[in-house]
């Protein structure tokens, strides 16, 4: 069989592969996109779909802002299900509040546009909180939301009907070669693909084609619980609300003076933290609910051990905190489920570079889908320099 040759290859049709993907094509480089399965479905598919620069540190925030404006871009050439009602974090206690006050000061200094609400101004925006909870309010109006569902497909649909790539779904890479000035990846039913570049994007999937560098790395796989309420279209929720516990959670918040402090005063134990529960919410365009979620851990060498299963002690725990919060119509709930991502112990994203053309990106943990666009953007630039300055 013939080898297809281009500039870049990318192994993996998540959001962060997909951007890559995006960005080069975008550039007017010959791009595959070369997914295993023959839709993505991994961690990129199964969160909230929350776009909120506003959870991370200095660094991140600059570059998932970039991804606000990918994302809006976007969605006025093809319908992502992309929401722009914001963000807002509630705070529950006198502690939470210094926090949001905190952060709303850093805000100011790095020109990042939020607002301080008082509860009363809380639970006229967002009926559904609970007034025993709300106790004041930071709500970031740039931000967006997603039906993780649906978005990545869309973007991907869009790449190849409008932008020219080349979609390879349902394509195993078994084999990495290096071949004169070229990568070669070999798929297990007998293609073959050449490129200038490649980069590998698939997750912890990775370990298949370099075990040896997973088992070194300093990966960990999280494993989160999910669940989604069924549609409840009378009670129409306006953007991302994260709570008392996401607060408390969040790398932005970790940068305010007090936090070091109040983190101090925490108990040690229970449950929450044993499975690192904080409650978020987010209503999808069909009016179902997601709520959740959940963090249990484990080296990436140890990914089965964390399961299939779900843990239905952990889905009620998530139920009863959330009922505290919220008031919804319905409570029912349609599904449930778990997924995995992968996050570095050390860094904020997991970078290997082989003989200078093959590059590995996964790691990048809860912030992929609102850092990954932008991060791509960037990479691409770097990857490509010299032929995109040729371009200009």
């Amino acid at each position: 069989m013939a080898t297809a040759t281009y500039d870049l290859l990318v192994v993996g049709a998540g959001v962060m592969g997909t951007f890559h993907a995006y960005h080069a094509r975008r550039a007017g480089l010959k791009v595959a996109l070369i997914e295993q399965h023959k839709h993505p479905q991994s961690a990129s598919t199964r969160n909230f779909g929350q776009v909120v620069p506003s959870g991370m540190n200095a660094k991140w925030q600059t570059i998932g802002r970039r991804s606000l404006a990918l994302y809006k871009d976007l969605q006025q050439k093809v319908d992502l299900s992309l929401q722009p009602n914001g963000s807002v974090y509630i705070a529950s206690n006198a502690e939470e509040e210094s926090l949001i006050e905190e952060l709303a000061a850093r805000n100011q200094t790095a020109d990042y546009p939020s607002h301080l609400l008082t509860k009363a101004e809380c639970l006229e925006r967002w009926p559904v909180l609970h007034p025993k909870y709300c106790k004041a309010g930071l709500f970031f109006p740039e931000e967006i939301s997603l039906d993780a569902r649906v978005a990545v497909h869309r973007v991907i649909g869009y790449m190849v009907e409008q932008m020219g790539l080349d979609y390879f779904p349902t394509c195993q890479i078994q084999q990495v070669e290096m071949a004169g000035d070229d990568v070669r990846l070999f798929s297990s039913d007998g293609r073959a693909f050449a490129g200038v570049q490649a980069v590998i994007c698939s997750g912890s999937e990775f370990q298949n084609l370099f075990p040896e560098l997973f088992r070194e790395s300093d990966l960990v796989a999280t494993k989160l619980q999910m669940l989604r309420t069924e549609p409840q279209p009378s009670q129409p929720i306006l953007g991302n609300i994260l709570t008392g516990r996401t607060i408390r959670r969040y790398e932005s918040f970790t940068e305010c003076p007090s936090y070091a402090a109040i983190k101090a005063r925490e108990p040690e134990m229970g449950f929450a933290k044993q499975y690192g529960v904080h409650i978020l919410l987010t209503q999808a365009p069909d009016g179902t609910v997601v709520l959740g979620d959940s963090h249990e851990y484990a080296d990436a060498k140890d990914k089965d051990d964390l399961g299939y299963e779900l843990d239905n002690t952990i889905n009620r725990f998530m139920m009863d905190e959330a009922m505290k919060i919220f008031q919804l119509q319905n409570w029912r709930i349609q599904s449930a489920w778990c997924g995995i991502y992968s996050q570095c112990k050390t860094r904020d994203l997991f970078q290997e570079t082989i003989d200078g053309r093959l590059h590995i990106v996964t790691g990048i943990g809860g912030k992929g889908m609102t850092g990954s666009p932008g991060f791509a953007e960037q990479h691409i630039e770097q990857l490509f320099a010299e032929v995109l300055e040729k371009q200009e």
